[in-house]
């Protein structure tokens, strides 16, 4: 079974536009929507392992220009 997870991503003022962009071509980022409240995105990420989805959130969305924050919460059920 795959893990998946919500990523709740702080962004830079003025570039959450540009982040989700960034994010929608990396390999395993289901959706990218920008939201109202206290996060600037949510974003859906599935890996086949739980050991490469913190890969990808360390690595791809931690990198991603623009990131300041994020908050990951995997699915259980």
């Amino acid at each position: 079974m795959a893990a998946r997870a919500y990523v709740l991503v702080h962004c830079d003022v003025g570039k959450a536009r540009s982040v989700k962009e960034a994010l929608a071509s990396v390999p395993g980022v289901l959706y990218a929507d920008i939201v109202t409240g206290d996060y600037d995105l949510i974003v859906v990420v599935e890996q086949p392992t739980v050991e490469e989805l913190g890969r990808l959130v360390l690595e791809k969305i931690h990198g991603t220009p623009g990131v300041t924050a994020t908050s990951t919460h995997v699915v259980v059920g």
